[in-house]
């Protein structure tokens, strides 16, 4: 399932690097000491989506939105009482509505747009790489963390492969700093081929790591 959060305008101006705010709010709004803190497989949620930019950090507009998604019907639950409950975000942000979509029927072979990016790292010794499209082990990498979320759901994770697509004119990489710390991770569109149940729960749940802080969402 998915909901989409349509939110009020911003009093005060929203800094670049905000999504730990976010990350904060969706937190919030499972509850405090929540279960789900730190289980990046239960649910994913776009980046603030139709906003403006200025000189002084981020505006909202009348059509601002963020979606937040997960396979649990639970966790759905708990993030529309917590929003009910705690309607501010912050910034002097609020929730103007909510709207529940199911997850759609899909094909054997999709392709996403990102709304958040992709991060994937790799260890090497002591060192942690960010492995990003540039890399020719982008795609192996990114259906091996997919098929270990399947796995986690006791889903099955045969013939499932994901690749970023080929054809994209202009992928991109892009350097995210979250709570002091930089990630480089990628933006471009994914294609996605296995059963429309494996695809189906991709779609709720994000692509590559630390989808439950805002990575790895998909349109």
């Amino acid at each position: 399932m998915r909901l989409y959060i349509r939110l009020t305008l911003n009093s005060i101006p929203i800094p670049f690097c905000y999504q730990h705010l976010l990350t904060g709010v969706i937190h919030k709004w499972l509850g405090r000491g929540n279960e789900f803190h730190g289980i990046g497989n239960l649910f994913s949620f776009s980046w603030l989506q139709n906003t403006e930019l200025t000189e002084s950090g981020i505006a909202l507009t009348n059509k601002s939105y963020f979606f937040f998604s997960s396979n649990s019907e639970q966790v759905i639950k708990k993030l529309l009482n917590g929003i009910l409950r705690e309607p501010e975000l912050f910034n002097g942000i609020k929730v103007r509505d909510v709207q529940i979509t199911d997850t759609p029927s899909f094909q054997n072979v999709e392709r996403f747009i990102l709304t958040s990016p992709i991060l994937i790292r790799k260890k090497q010794g002591d060192n942690i790489k960010h492995i990003t499209y540039k890399d020719p082990e982008f795609d192996e990498l990114l259906t091996i963390n997919a098929k270990s979320k399947l796995r986690r759901a006791n889903k099955v994770d045969e013939g499932l492969f994901i690749e970023w697509d080929k054809a994209y004119p202009n992928p991109k990489t892009k350097l995210v700093t979250y709570k002091g710390v930089g990630n480089k991770a990628t933006l471009a569109p994914i294609i996605v081929k296995g059963t429309p149940e494996q695809i189906a729960f991709l779609w709720t749940v994000g692509l590559g790591e630390s989808t439950g802080i805002g990575f790895g969402s998909i349109k």
